[in-house]
C-alpha cells in the first residue's frame, strides 16, 4: 500500500522541509488541499526539497479556473519535480460552485468528463505537437501559438486523478482519469458493495485494470502515540462523520446499513444550526465503519483490515514530536499490506 502525507498549506516556509521528512520516512506521496489555501503553491516548495515523492493536489478545484490555466500549473509543476505531479481534480457541489466561486453548475460528471479530456488534448499539444482541436459541449480549444506553448518535457503525460462520490462521476473517473480520489465519507462494506463493482465495470468497459488505476482515500484515519490522543482524534472524525452524514447526497452510505434515520436527523439538526451538537448523535459502532483507529503500533494492523484489498493508497499524518524511527517504522509496516496498483500507464 502507498502512504501519502499531507502538506502545511498555511505554511509555505514549512513546506519543504515537511515534504523532505515525508521522503526520508518512506513516504510516497506528499498532498496539498483546497481549504483555506491555493493548493499549487506548496507543491512547487515541496518538488523543490525532494527527489522521489510524487506531488498531488487533493483535490483542486475545477470549474472555477479554465483548463488551460489549470494545464500550465500542472505543467510546470510535473518539469519541475522531474515527473512527480500528478493533478488531482474535484468538481466541488453546486452551493460553493454558485454561491463561493460565483461558476455555473451545469451537468458535473459531464463536464469534468470535458475537462480531463481537454486536459488531455492540451498536454498532447505541448509534449507531441498535436493541433490543439478540442471541440465539445462544455469546452473549445483550438489556439495555440508557439508563443504561447511551452517545449516539451520528454516525460510521461501529468497523470489526473478525480474526486468522486455518485456512480456518473465514479464511472468518469474510471473511464477518463487515472485515480480516484474517494470521499472519506465511506465503509469498507460501501466501497465493497458499491464503489468498486461501478469502477470495475467502467474499466473494464475502457479496455483498462486496476492494476494501472489507483484508489486513494474511502475513509478515515485516526492514530497517535497513545490512546489518549488516538480517542482525540477519533472525536474529530466523528464530527466529521456528523457533518458529512448531514448532507442528503451521502445518504446512501447510511441507508446501506440501515442507519438512514442519523442522517435525516442529522440534515435536520444542520437546518437549525446545531453543529455544535450534532457529533454527539453518531454512535461507537457508526463511528467505527468510517474509522481506522489505533495508536501508531497497532495502526497498520487496523488499516489493513479498514483498508486492505480495496484502497491502494492511504494518509497517515503524525502528531508533532513523533520521532523519525516510529514515524519510519509505521510507514514501512503499511507499505507492506498487498495493493492491486502497479503503476501509471506511460
Amino acid at each position: 500500500m502507498y502512504v501519502s502525507r499531507s502538506l502545511p498549506d498555511n505554511d509555505w516556509a514549512a513546506c519543504g522541509p515537511t515534504a523532505r521528512s515525508a521522503e526520508d520516512d518512506g513516504c510516497d506521496v506528499v498532498q496539498s488541499h483546497e481549504l483555506k489555501h491555493d493548493p499549487f503553491a506548496p507543491l512547487a516548495f515541496a518538488a523543490m526539497a525532494t527527489e522521489r515523492v510524487r506531488l498531488v493536489t487533493s483535490v483542486a478545484i475545477s470549474f472555477p479556473r479554465s483548463p488551460m490555466i489549470l494545464a500550465n500549473q500542472a505543467w510546470d509543476l510535473h518539469k519541475h519535480s522531474k515527473g512527480r505531479f500528478i493533478l488531482g481534480l474535484g468538481s466541488q457541489v453546486k452551493a460553493h460552485n454558485e454561491r463561493r466561486f460565483s461558476v455555473p453548475w451545469t451537468a458535473p460528471a459531464a463536464r469534468m468528463g470535458e475537462y480531463v479530456e481537454s486536459l488531455r488534448a492540451i498536454f498532447r499539444c505541448w509534449e507531441h505537437g498535436e493541433k490543439l482541436n478540442y471541440k465539445g459541449k462544455y469546452y473549445n480549444f483550438t489556439l495555440m501559438t508557439p508563443e504561447f506553448s511551452p517545449p516539451a518535457q520528454g516525460l510521461p503525460l501529468p497523470p489526473v486523478a478525480m474526486a468522486a462520490v455518485g456512480p456518473l462521476m465514479l464511472k468518469t473517473a474510471a473511464r477518463l482519469s487515472d485515480s480516484v480520489r474517494l470521499h472519506s465519507f465511506a465503509t469498507r462494506k460501501y466501497l465493497e458493495e458499491v464503489v468498486r463493482p461501478q469502477i470495475a465495470t467502467e474499466l473494464a468497459a475502457a479496455g483498462k485494470s486496476f492494476d494501472n488505476f489507483e484508489v486513494t482515500g474511502g475513509g478515515f484515519i485516526a492514530t497517535g502515540p497513545d490512546e489518549a490522543s488516538v480517542k482525540a482524534a477519533a472525536e474529530k472524525v466523528r464530527y466529521r462523520v456528523a457533518f458529512y452524514g448531514s448532507t442528503p447526497a451521502y445518504r446512501s452510505v447510511f441507508d446501506l446499513h440501515g442507519v438512514g434515520d442519523l442522517g435525516i436527523k442529522l440534515n435536520a439538526m444542520s437546518r437549525q444550526g446545531l453543529w455544535s451538537q450534532m457529533a454527539a448523535e453518531v454512535p461507537d459502532d457508526v463511528l467505527d465503519l468510517f474509522v481506522a483507529r489505533a495508536t501508531y503500533e497497532g495502526l497498520p494492523e487496523a488499516i489493513e483490515k479498514r483498508f486492505g484489498g480495496i484502497v491502494d493508497s492511504v494518509t497517515v499524518d503524525f502528531a508533532p514530536g513523533t520521532s523519525a524511527a516510529t514515524r519510519r517504522a509505521t510507514v514501512e509496516a503499511i507499505k507492506k499490506i498487498p495493493s492491486v496498483f502497479k503503476g501509471f500507464a506511460a
